[in-house]
């Protein structure tokens, strides 16, 4: 009898757009293939867990609609009618339009456009590499982070905080503004085992009972946008009933007086007034994390999805300083650990032949920018080619209708490379058949933990796909870049950022394919003084000097809360838009990644619309009946789905589908502003008025 034939086995690291950044094991059944995809248990923070999705990769990596060679297209811009072309053919025709433009309207009229498609530091920031050598259009990234990140940072002073594997010996694990279901899995693994261990309470706070707050003991459901006047009431409350830390406060805080004087009137029933939950719920969720000092909060990314939701992110991350939470194992706030490994990617992005004076431009503003809206366009050029890697624009950005006018623009020439046939993929002029992470090499810093990863080339592409490197070095020298980065290959680029980073090299890294890079206990938590030169904390941030990454302040930024508040900046209903509506990540999408897999697409079924009963019989709505949401910005039609764990007067629609699934060909984003939020700009995607119609 013939032994069953063993199977390789081999580690990796996810290269998807999550804070889990899961260690994998993979599954190697052939050189060009894979088979079942696990959570590798020797990662601490990952521990064995991996996404649905993630298990399933063999169905997106092989499959059968996968772009596998170059496309021209040569039918009218839309038409999605392309031919074969060799790859030489191809990067000379993209050479060659951006030259010609380049020759028309100077360096800046080019605009190379990507993001998040991989987190890969080589495959992903290697195209800003081409952007400072030719000096063209430079980009700054603000769909995600841009709320989010400086909110933290404001009290902070730096984005790291508590090991997040400490959730596990925490006595309460408050799970706030993020789906961990869906978008984290790994904080779930890490919440369940305190619960289980130590008999922790598990709090989460979002503004629709989704699948973690399913799992939770207590469930927060908040009005979208009114994170600040609960985490306000709460530490009213904390002052209120003695459960305030005022010694550790007097060592750590820059204004702890002012602070209580200031939220005597930020009662339980003032915040419950602006978020809808009852005063009760209010009282036992401070008095929970009061008796409770050992609480880590866990604060997600749906803190970056409201005009107000760098305030909103700095006043829940004030609690733990109220409560002196830092100071305890398993006690503090954490967001993201991108501080932790100074990376320095001169190499990689080129940032030693960045010319400062080159414009940069809005990656939410693609709309106005491809328009012509002259403040997008920082008064220079139009924009009349670009590459985009990575990132799906057609699909994700906000404004999807401005952004639909500027890409029909026939003087536009776009370069997609890409994996399917994207909505982006789909208006492009040329089209590059692009690796995925299991066919090229790349590291990858965890930004919900802290461990570096690497992602070596384990099986060959399909076809003639090319990987992010070799397409931007192969057009670099058709183009006349220069820079030493172009002539390394990846494993090259990874070495050289991780010596210049203080992290060794590839070899130290390839041997264990995970680095743990965690802080001691008394950096992470703070123990000698929070980020700032006094050590204090601020109650009081000065918001514009935040140390984020920007190009200046966006949006409103004067009139942020001096101290933590609700600040009513939201698009709030009204009588001609009394909906709310969200638009929220869902388990089995990740942005517009997976929307192609079967089982994804089982499970997810259509594009749907949550309603609250109630309000489904107000306009005469049965589950299932096709409805109309609009605002000033478009109309887009999908199914409604009747859902009691939403609030009345709020609209859920889940996962970013690609606009042909919708029943008019448009998708949920033509309904999203294009706004810049305040301090650094942004994307309020969860920040919408709409109203809505049944439709035939």
């Amino acid at each position: 009898m013939n032994a069953p034939q063993r199977i390789e086995r081999r580690n990796s690291t996810c290269p998807h757009d999550c804070p889990s950044v899961c260690a994998l094991d993979v599954e190697i059944l052939a050189p060009d293939r894979i088979g079942r995809i696990r959570g590798a248990e020797q990662q601490t923070y990952t521990a064995g867990v991996v996404c649905a999705k993630v298990a399933r990769y063999a169905q997106r990596i092989h499959h059968p609609d996968r772009l596998t060679r170059p496309l021209k297209r040569i039918g009218p811009k839309g038409s999605g009618q392309f031919a074969p072309i060799s790859w030489e053919d191809a990067l000379d025709i993209v050479a060659e339009r951006f030259l010609a433009a380049e020759r028309a309207h100077g360096a800046e009229t080019v605009w190379p456009y990507y993001y998040a498609g991989t987190m890969g530091r080589v495959m992903r920031d290697g195209i800003n590499r081409l952007t400072h050598a030719k000096k063209y259009s430079r980009y700054f990234s603000t769909i995600c982070v841009n709320l989010a990140w400086p909110g933290y940072i404001a009290g902070v002073g730096r984005l790291m905080g508590p090991d997040p594997r400490e959730m596990a010996k925490a006595d309460c694990v408050v799970i706030w503004g993020t789906n961990a279901v869906a978008t984290q899995v790994n904080v779930m693994t890490h919440a369940m085992r305190a619960r289980k261990e130590r008999g922790a309470r598990v709090v989460v706070v979002d503004v629709y009972r989704n699948a973690t707050m399913e799992q939770a003991d207590m469930g927060l459901c908040l009005r979208p946008g009114t994170d600040g006047a609960l985490a306000c009431a709460v530490m009213h409350v904390l002052f209120r009933d003695g459960f305030a830390d005022r010694q550790f406060m007097a060592q750590f805080a820059d204004a702890p007086n002012e602070l209580e004087e200031h939220l005597r009137t930020r009662t339980p029933e003032w915040a419950s007034a602006i978020t809808g939950l009852t005063v009760a719920e209010i009282e036992a969720f401070a008095r929970l994390v009061g008796e409770r000092k050992r609480t880590y909060f866990r604060l997600g990314y749906g803190f970056s999805r409201s005009r107000n939701g760098a305030a909103n992110m700095h006043a829940a991350s004030c609690i733990a300083t109220v409560t002196g939470a830092w100071a305890l194992e398993g006690g503090g706030a954490f967001h993201n650990n991108g501080a932790i490994y100074h990376l320095n990617q001169s190499v990689v992005e080129g940032l030693d032949v960045v010319d400062r004076s080159t414009r940069v431009l809005d990656q939410s503003k693609i709309g106005a920018i491809l328009t012509g809206e002259d403040d997008a366009l920082k008064g220079g050029p139009p924009v009349t080619a670009m590459l985009i890697q990575n990132t799906n624009p057609a699909c994700v950005a906000p404004d999807q209708n401005k952004v639909a006018r500027g890409f029909a623009r026939e003087d536009l020439f776009v370069a997609a490379h890409e994996q399917f046939m994207t909505d982006t993929a789909k208006i492009a002029d040329i089209v590059l058949p692009a690796t995925m992470f299991l066919e090229h090499d790349d590291f990858y810093p965890g930004g919900g933990h802290q461990h570096l990863g690497f992602g070596p080339k384990l099986i060959e592409p399909p076809g003639e796909c090319r990987s992010n490197h070799d397409v931007i070095c192969a057009l670099a020298r058709r183009v006349g870049a220069e820079h030493p980065g172009f002539d390394m290959t990846p494993r090259e680029l990874i070495d050289c950022t991780l010596r210049d980073s203080g992290w060794g090299g590839l070899d130290a890294l390839e041997k264990t394919t995970w680095m743990d890079v965690q802080p001691p206990f008394e950096e992470a938590h703070f123990r000698k003084g929070f980020a700032w030169p006094d050590g204090k904390f601020r109650f009081k941030p000065d918001w514009p000097r935040t140390p984020f990454a920007n190009i200046g302040p966006m949006g409103p930024w004067r009139d942020m809360p001096r101290l933590p508040d609700h600040w009513p900046v939201t698009e709030e209903s009204d009588v001609d838009h009394p909906f709310r509506l969200a638009t929220s990540p869902s388990r089995s999408f990740l942005n517009t990644s997976f929307t192609e897999t079967p089982d994804s697409l089982a499970r997810e079924k259509r594009p749907e619309v949550m309603i609250h009963p109630e309000d489904a019989a107000a306009y005469d709505v049965a589950d299932g009946d096709l409805v109309m949401l609009g605002n000033g910005r478009g109309q887009v039609r999908l199914h409604a789905r009747l859902f009691d764990g939403v609030r009345r007067g709020v609209l859920v629609a889940e996962g970013i589908w690609p606009n042909s699934k919708f029943v008019d060909g448009q998708g949920i984003n033509v309904l999203t502003s294009d706004d810049s939020p305040a301090p650094f700009g942004g994307a309020a995607f969860h920040d919408n008025h709409v109203w809505l119609h049944k439709s035939a």
